[in-house]
């Protein structure tokens, strides 16, 4: 799908996430954000179709993180990458309240809720123009 075909801006951010898969949690980082899922690096592999949940985190200066976010959510795609994977994660349906506070997490991703610099308000997308 190409950027103009995408319903959701993309957010270039590492954040600190726990995915947890049946019977076992893995920690990784983002590469990606946006309305609709993440793109992450973990240590492991996770098959493609599982329902996870994900703790979603900021990352501030310092190692200080945000509360974490609990999203539901499935992998959709899952690619070796030397000793790690990349993987693609679309959202589940969102409870409401769920919803708001993925959205306000966004916000803060696109410098609307302060304290970002320029140059990280810029959705990933928008990079390669």
């Amino acid at each position: 799908m190409s950027r103009q075909e995408r319903e959701h801006p993309r957010y270039a951010h590492e954040a600190a996430i726990t995915l947890h898969t049946p019977g076992r949690s893995i920690t990784g980082r983002t590469c990606n954000v946006s309305r609709g899922g993440l793109c992450a690096l973990l240590a492991e592999q996770i098959a493609v179709g599982t329902d996870i949940e994900i703790d979603l985190q900021l990352v501030f200066d310092g190692d200080l993180q945000s509360e974490p976010l609990r999203v539901p959510a499935r992998i959709v795609w899952c690619t070796a990458i030397d000793d790690r994977h990349q993987l693609g994660v679309r959202f589940l349906r969102l409870a409401d309240d769920v919803a708001a506070d993925l959205t306000m997490f966004l916000r803060y991703l696109d410098g609307r809720a302060g304290g970002r610099t320029a140059a990280a308000q810029v959705p990933v997308d928008d990079r390669f123009r």
